[in-house]
């Protein structure tokens, strides 16, 4: 696969739609789903990402070259993994546990993204979009060579996943910076100097190079 043409996404709230929203600017053809039948989406999508196309889930995640999961986290285990089996999943979740509780998987030291792979076993997955606020991906894409174009951290254990994620956050507005393996995306998880901080390309690779805090 050469680059990504058709961009699924999982989930209609405000990471889903705004990440919608900059993907169809960019001329991706865009596809939504939820739980909810496609029918019952249309109407919702139309109003806040003009351009995408509602879908229901299984036909979404089999037509995508990617599939971007913006659920609540604590519906991960919902996800048939034989769905995403050689599909590059981005994962744009976040584990807050004052608002999904506590889960137990999640508080054992890894990022919540090595979790979310564990189930998806056979999906290429990779971590990026989490560390940004919604209206930022609205409001902040900057054209390549903008001096005020902030820095999107991708990581995942498939090389050419990362790359090709790259490639569409270049895309919508941001610049990609990899932070290598999976578990590399504990360095820019909450909690962090990265995680919701205004950084270019260059303070991102600074920040992700900080030691994590014990």
């Amino acid at each position: 696969m050469r680059e990504l043409k058709t961009i699924g996404i999982l989930g209609a709230g405000k990471v889903g739609t705004a990440i919608a929203r900059r993907a169809v600017a960019a001329g991706y053809d865009v596809r939504i789903a939820t739980a909810k039948p496609a029918s019952e989406l249309e109407l919702l999508v139309s109003f806040v990402a003009p351009g995408a196309v509602a879908g229901n889930a299984a036909d979404v995640i089999d037509q995508s070259d990617v599939v971007v999961l913006a659920l609540p986290l604590s519906k991960y285990r919902t996800l048939d993994p034989s769905l995403f089996s050689g599909k590059i999943v981005i994962d744009a979740m976040n584990y807050w546990s004052q608002t999904e509780g506590t889960l137990l998987e999640f508080e054992k030291g890894l990022s919540s993204s090595e979790v979310v792979a564990s189930h998806l076993k056979d999906a290429r997955l990779v971590r990026t979009f989490n560390h940004m606020g919604y209206h930022e991906i609205d409001e902040e894409a900057r054209p390549a060579g903008d001096p005020e174009r902030r820095a999107m951290a991708v990581a995942g254990d498939d090389a050419e996943a990362r790359r090709l994620v790259a490639g569409f956050i270049d895309r919508i507005g941001f610049d990609a910076v990899d932070a290598g393996s999976l578990a590399a995306a504990r360095s820019f998880d909450i909690g962090t100097p990265v995680f919701g901080a205004p950084l270019n390309s260059n303070t991102m690779r600074q920040a992700l190079a900080l030691p994590l805090a014990a």
